[in-house]
């Protein structure tokens, strides 16, 4: 984070301020402990994710409300904690009947919107694939292949400050291009942070 951000505060404002690349680096610090952290309390590897994804993005979609003095990964954990709670006292409420009828709904709304799902997904790939070069392939590096930015630093020839810039160009045009699709893009970042702790 000191290479990055001049501290914690500087960290928080620019989430604050939704900078993707900020997103990001949150994603690379953390995800991974905060997966291991929700599988000690849940011992269910998907629902440890879906936990650890619903802090995020709910983070993510209230992060003007964030306080600048907090301790980031204090508050990441504590919202760990009181979603793993939450989701176990829900499971204790709901009956087998009840849940029977939920995915009932659940699978006739999830093949109702699958048709959408896809076209935004392969909105962001297109968006992906217009991206200059070498933005594109510093982002693909990091975010499909998981390298760190020092192993792409080697593997392009390049300074670790070289391909930070990179970064943090992409996310922006990618951010001025989808817009109101950005939160799908979250989604993919995401899931390929899943796919990076599975291998």
């Amino acid at each position: 984070m000191k290479k990055l951000f001049n501290n914690q505060k500087d960290f928080i404002r620019q989430l604050k301020k939704g900078d993707d690349f900020a997103y990001s680096h949150l994603l690379d610090l953390y995800y991974e402990e905060l997966c291991n952290y929700a599988t000690s309390l849940a011992r269910d590897n998907f629902k440890s994710e879906d936990i650890v994804q619903n802090v995020i993005v709910r983070m993510w979609d209230k992060r003007e409300k964030l306080n600048a003095d907090i301790s980031i990964k204090n508050y990441l954990y504590k919202s760990v904690y009181n979603e793993f709670i939450d989701q176990y006292r829900k499971d204790l409420s709901v009956s087998i009947l009840e849940r029977k009828y939920i995915e009932g709904i659940d699978y006739f709304i999830e093949n109702e919107t699958e048709n959408k799902t896809k076209r935004l997904i392969e909105l962001v790939r297109k968006e992906i694939k217009q991206l200059p070069k070498k933005c594109k392939e510093t982002f693909l590096l990091s975010k499909k292949s998981g390298l760190s930015y020092k192993e792409i630093a080697d593997f392009q020839n390049l300074s670790v400050n070289t391909v930070e810039n990179q970064m943090a160009k992409a996310l922006s045009i990618l951010r001025k291009k989808l817009k109101d699709n950005m939160t799908l893009l979250l989604f993919l970042l995401l899931e390929n942070k899943t796919n990076e702790i599975k291998k």
